[in-house]
């Protein structure tokens, strides 16, 4: 497939439509049952409610923001905002209240499609404004709603917050009204009018540090990258994606929704993540993508329960047909990826970032090396700076940051967008990461560590669920672990020793020993100053609830530093450093 720069959105959705009409688009479960959109059922859709924006005051430019989950009418929407000529800005569900009214004010939203009662209730008192202004937005329901919102401006003195009414209004209701040449007209003008280099979406960020950053992303953007990635992975029109990342997130928006609509394979929406493999063993996909903590979850659990090494049970966890997996979000351990690979189902990891729409690199069935992220997309280039850090230039790199020109000037320098990850480039072309320029471990000594480094060599270990290194500015490094108890259980069991409660077990002698054994035994070919001094076995699992991972589950170092202060200066205190 050739990449046409010129392409948007809009170019790519009325090419599907035209070549395959009367073709399965979409299949999603409702009301317990599995039902399918064809592409000119799903088209007729984003037309009507297309129209429904413009209605409600929506012109070209005009932000959108939509707050749901993965659903038929996600999608609806996101095809809606683009014919309306709109930005569309998705919002990730599981936000709290402030969080989700912050980006509707901070993009200043011309309308808010929310999924129903969950976001009503959310932002039921969070819409708090500066000044007088009254909330212009106008807010819209895919399920009924009765409950209104209200919007509060601050008042001069300070000594009341006067509110605002603000009724929600049902799509269905909205979309019942529309006149289907009205429609057809709104898609018509789309064509004509819809151009590469217009702002497609605004996708709020806030990466590991926390600090909210809208990256900009041109229908340009969209529409090479999702053309790069299925050159790249030969992705075919008979295949059978099935798509349980959110939505709202650039990995699955791209990588599973746009490539079904470039490339014309049909798309299955998951019930749930907690229900993918139930899908897949009912849907049978041939292609999924994911993060490696899933990968890693199915890998875990057939080890657990010494089916590992069946023939074709891994293959069966998935349905049977699958072609090819892909992970992306944050590092694949290389065990994982070998476990996958040696059972006979193709996995591969890619990197990117919300900021290149997002695919950077990827390992395809033609080309994959175990321990890299793969190789430059088609029309991407990559190359190292001199500092080490991984750079990259081409049509998918944003257009920059919504309202931040200085962060902006600080990652967009002469085209090239800098990653802000270190990396390395082997002789064939094939991408190595080997840690964040803004995590790296300056110890005492002066000697710089790569913390995912170690932490990947921690992980593969079946006994560690999850693993966080910390050691900067001190003379030796600490790490906190989450065990795998259900495993950790089966050795115990195997050995002999009392099973206790988990706070007995992480603190019991013989536990803490065996861990000890096992830390060493995973770093035997690290350096002297890669060890680990100390550790803390701890009881609960790291949290997105609690601001220690991202939603596409990278650590936030800061946060659990914070949220695990007391733990980590006890493992210093315990050899006398300060």
């Amino acid at each position: 497939m050739t990449i046409d720069e010129s392409a948007t959105i809009v170019s790519l959705l009325a090419a599907r439509v035209a070549a395959d009409a009367q073709r399965p688009a979409i299949s999603f479960r409702r009301d317990g049952a599995w039902q399918t959109r064809t592409w000119s059922e799903l088209a007729d859709d984003a037309r009507r409610t297309a129209a429904v924006l413009i209605a409600l005051g929506v012109t070209p430019g005009d932000r959108v923001v939509q707050v749901s989950p993965n659903r038929y009418e996600w999608i609806v929407a996101d095809l809606a905002i683009q014919l309306a000529r709109a930005v569309h800005v998705p919002v990730h569900a599981t936000l709290a209240g402030p969080q989700i009214a912050y980006q509707i004010i901070d993009s200043g939203a011309r309308v808010a499609l929310l999924a129903g009662t969950e976001q009503v209730a959310k932002l039921a008192s969070c819409l708090e404004l500066e000044g007088a202004a009254p909330l212009t937005t106008k807010f819209v329901s895919f399920d009924p709603c009765s409950r209104p919102l209200r919007s509060f401006r601050k008042s001069a003195s300070q000594d009341e917050l006067p509110h605002d009414e603000v009724p929600v209004e049902l799509l269905a209701d909205l979309t019942s009204q529309v006149d289907p040449a009205v429609a057809r007209g709104i898609e018509a003008a789309a064509m004509r009018h819809a151009a590469p280099d217009d702002l497609a979406t605004i996708l709020y960020t806030s990466g590991t540090t926390g600090e909210p950053k809208g990256v900009m992303l041109s229908q340009r953007n969209l529409a090479s990258n999702a053309l790069a990635t299925i050159e790249a992975f030969c992705q075919q029109s008979s295949d059978l994606r099935l798509a349980w990342l959110p939505l709202s997130h650039i990995f699955a928006r791209t990588c599973d929704l746009y490539t079904s609509i470039a490339g014309g394979c049909q798309i299955a929406l998951a019930d749930s993540p907690e229900l993918v493999t139930a899908d897949c063993r009912e849907l049978h996909p041939t292609l999924i993508n994911g993060v490696p903590y899933f990968y890693e979850k199915v890998m875990r659990y057939l080890v657990d329960h010494q089916s590992a090494d069946l023939p074709g049970a891994l293959a069966t966890a998935f349905g049977g047909r699958l072609r090819a997996a892909c992970s992306g979000g944050a590092p694949l351990p290389d065990h994982v990826a070998r476990f996958f690979n040696e059972r006979g189902v193709f996995l591969a990891q890619g990197y990117g970032l919300t900021e290149s729409s997002p695919v950077i690199t990827l390992g395809t069935p033609a080309a994959m090396k175990i321990g890299t992220v793969g190789r430059a997309a088609p029309g991407v280039e990559v190359r190292i700076s001199d500092e080490g850090e991984i750079v990259t230039r081409g049509p998918h790199v944003m257009l920059g940051y919504w309202n931040k020109p200085e962060a902006t000037a600080e990652v967009l320098r002469d085209g090239w967008l800098c990653t802000g990850d270190l990396g390395e480039l082997d002789a064939e072309g094939f991408l190595k990461i080997t840690g964040r320029k803004k995590e790296l471990i300056v110890t005492s000594a002066g000697k710089k560590i790569a913390p995912v480094h170690v932490e990947a060599l921690l992980t593969a270990d079946p006994l560690i669920q999850q693993v966080v290194v910390v050691g900067d500015r001190r003379n030796y490094l600490v790490a906190l672990i989450i065990p795998n108890h259900e495993a950790l259980a089966v050795e115990l069991q195997r050995q002999g020793v009392h099973l206790g409660s988990t706070a007995e077990l992480n603190t019991q002698a013989d536990v803490l020993a065996l861990y000890r054994r096992r830390i060493d035994q995973r770093l035997a070919g690290v350096s002297q100053y890669e060890q680990i001094g100390k550790f803390a076995l701890l009881e609960k699992p790291l949290s997105i609830d609690r601001g220690e991972l991202t939603l596409t589950l990278k650590l936030r170092r800061q946060a659990i530093a914070a949220n695990h202060a007391e733990v980590i200066e006890g493992l210093y205190a315990a050899r006398g450093q300060e």
